[in-house]
């Protein structure tokens, strides 16, 4: 029982390491470190209210100005989960770590990872004030873009840092685009413990995203995985303040007290069982939502 403990925490550090640096949406659990998590579905998100300047008195000094500091307690929506059942006659238990590491990083890679992004870009592009509709060209897709990040720029109030998120198909369109050569640079893109190289314009990071991952809404199936919505469209850009997106995640790659469910303990079958589950959603401070602008196509 001992070396499952120690195989359940093992796993979990690991594939929490990998759902931040793999996701394309992993920057913003970065912002996740101002909201109070202990476990459970369930966070804490800070709510500060201030008042703007007033009329300095020469007799009576300062107008007062109340601080209302507040957290607002949330749920997380997403609570998804599988069970992996490995036969014991295909490993023993000298090679189930090995087997169970890769099963469930595969898992991760190819359904997880891409259900995360998907859930994450939806809501955001749902949460924009800025919108447009535009069906990509290599003649106008640079200037369509600079002209929503100004329109972010002017809502932000300042040059603080922004995230350009956007579908493959129409970076790979900006790149070869005859308008980029003046206006595209490089820069570093901090996620996680990664620095990423990436593209930059006028200042905000260009983050590529498989397109599957960018429409305006999907079905998050009882059963097998996601998909997207009858109504839904593609997405080709959201803009957005780094700090605006806060997603918050939790894993419980095995279910207490049983942690990894070992042959002899298990009740149905000859096979460990590996509970897999996850809790996750992404949260938009209602202050932030008039500077996130969202371009969908036509």
């Amino acid at each position: 029982m001992a070396n499952t403990i120690e195989y359940a925490k093992v796993f979990q550090t690991e594939l929490d390491k990998q759902i931040c640096e793999g996701s394309t949406s992993g920057w913003m659990e970065d912002n996740a470190a101002r909201v109070i998590y202990n476990g459970g579905s369930e966070i804490k998100m800070p709510k500060m209210s201030l008042k703007g300047l007033a009329k300095y008195d020469r007799n009576d000094g300062y107008v007062n100005g109340a601080v209302t500091y507040s957290y607002e307690t949330m749920t997380m929506s997403q609570d998804r989960g599988r069970r992996f059942r490995i036969d014991a006659l295909d490993v023993d238990e000298s090679g189930f770590a090995l087997a169970a590491a890769n099963v469930a990083a595969e898992f991760q890679r190819t359904e997880v990872i891409p259900e995360i992004d998907a859930y994450r870009y939806s809501k955001l592009g749902e949460s924009a004030s800025i919108t447009k509709t535009y069906t990509p060209a290599k003649s106008s897709v640079l200037s369509t873009l600079i002209g929503q990040i100004s329109e972010v720029r002017e809502a932000v109030g300042g040059d603080g840092e922004l995230v350009v998120t956007m579908a493959r198909s129409v970076y790979d369109m900006l790149m070869l685009s005859s308008e980029v050569t003046h206006s595209i640079d490089a820069g570093t893109f901090t996620q996680g413990n990664l620095d990423l190289n990436v593209k930059t314009i006028c200042g905000a990071a260009i983050i590529p995203v498989p397109s599957a991952r960018m429409k305006s809404a999907y079905t998050f199936s009882d059963t097998d995985g996601f998909t997207p919505a009858e109504n839904a469209v593609q997405i080709n850009w959201i803009i957005c303040p780094k700090d605006a997106p806060v997603a918050v995640s939790s894993l419980r790659l095995i279910k207490l007290p049983s942690l990894i469910i070992t042959p002899e303990q298990n009740q149905f079958a000859d096979a460990w069982d590996i509970d897999y589950r996850k809790y996750h959603d992404l949260f938009i401070p209602d202050s932030k939502k008039t500077a996130i602008a969202v371009c969908k196509a036509n």
